[in-house]
């Protein structure tokens, strides 16, 4: 395993990020010989501080060749080669789900979150987020309602000790406890907006399936899910109502077919024909009538509709957002029409 002193000595350098750091252990040789080449006084002296920092608090470095550090992350071109860490380790070692939205997520929208991440947790994935107040502590904290360790991970723009913000000191604690909480970041670290979107990408890198939720279309959010794209990760979207801003990301994802459509919390571990996909027709539970079957030219309220079909309100609003999204019924203002 490479000497995690000598990597901070060359990552810690100013002006040396990933690429950088690649390009230099690539033109001497080794990471013993980069530092030797690179770093000064000031920089030893530096990296000597934030270690022992590191130790007071009990945050550990793993470098890229160790068998910890995240599997879908290392694959990551000019992935960070060392993180430090806060908590269990073992979080890093499972099969990882990010998921990600607005701050100013609705209640609706942080519940059904929450379930989709406790869900995963229950079949033995780690759920990861950016500990963000809304959409991301929502998640977070779906992950930590369920019993047991290393079900969840923070991926911080500042470093490992860093809490921000600071509405969320008590769940950054919670996941220290039972989860993770990861930065490439140097401990004592206090981050800049730059950050928050390298941040992201690391959210997009570390998991094999990525989330979005609530989020408009020039959020974070939207940026993880681009980064998730171009790294070729699986990627979901929760729709929501068309007239909420905060449903125009998802419902565009979902539009362009860069996401597949999630409809329940649960659908994840159903066998593959149950899986959440842009269904023509989602059936009613009672196999006599569909929700479209009883749309036709005459407009029909929400409130009827749920009446009719022995469904909730809300139930019904998701079903005729997919149906919406996929051009099968019309919102008019006096209810909905079939296509």
């Amino acid at each position: 395993m490479a000497d995690i002193y000598n990597m901070l000595l060359i990552l810690r350098t100013p002006k040396i990020g990933p690429v950088k750091y690649a390009q230099l252990i690539q033109q001497f040789g080794s990471v013993d010989a980069a530092a030797a080449m690179v770093c000064d006084a000031s920089v030893r002296d530096s990296v000597l501080r934030e270690m022992d920092l590191a130790q007071k608090l009990g945050i550990k470095y793993i470098s890229d060749d160790d068998a910890a550090y995240p599997e879908k992350l290392r694959a990551v071109k000019n992935h960070p080669p060392v993180l430090s860490v806060r908590g269990n380790i073992d979080a890093l070692r499972k099969r990882i789900v990010s998921m990600v939205g607005t701050r100013h997520a609705t209640a609706a929208g942080m519940e059904f979150m929450g379930q989709i991440a406790a869900d995963f947790v229950r079949h033995g994935f780690a759920v990861s987020s950016g500990m963000a107040i809304g959409t991301d502590a929502a998640a977070h904290r779906g992950a930590l309602s369920v019993s047991g360790d290393a079900q969840t991970i923070a991926v911080l723009a500042g470093g490992a000790d860093y809490i921000w913000p600071i509405e969320n000191e008590s769940l950054y604690w919670e996941i220290v406890a039972r989860g993770a909480v990861i930065s490439e970041m140097p401990v004592g670290y206090t981050p800049l907006a730059t950050n928050f979107v390298q941040r992201n990408r690391w959210v997009a890198g570390i998991c094999e399936t990525l989330i979005v939720g609530e989020a408009d279309t020039q959020s974070g959010s939207m940026r993880t899910a681009k980064f998730a794209n171009e790294i070729g990760r699986e990627i979901y979207a929760i729709p929501s109502h068309p007239s909420d801003s905060r449903a125009a990301g998802p419902n565009s994802l979902i539009k362009s077919g860069a996401a597949k459509l999630c409809d329940s919390a649960n659908m994840f571990f159903h066998d593959d024909k149950n899986r959440c996909q842009n269904k023509k027709i989602i059936k009613n539970s009672s196999d006599e009538n569909s929700l479209l079957d009883l749309l036709g030219n005459v407009p029909v309220s929400e409130s009827v509709l749920a009446q009719l079909a022995k469904k909730s309100v809300s139930d019904i609003k998701r079903e005729l957002v997919m149906f919406e999204l996929q051009g099968l019924v019309r919102k008019t203002d006096n209810g909905y029409v079939r296509v």
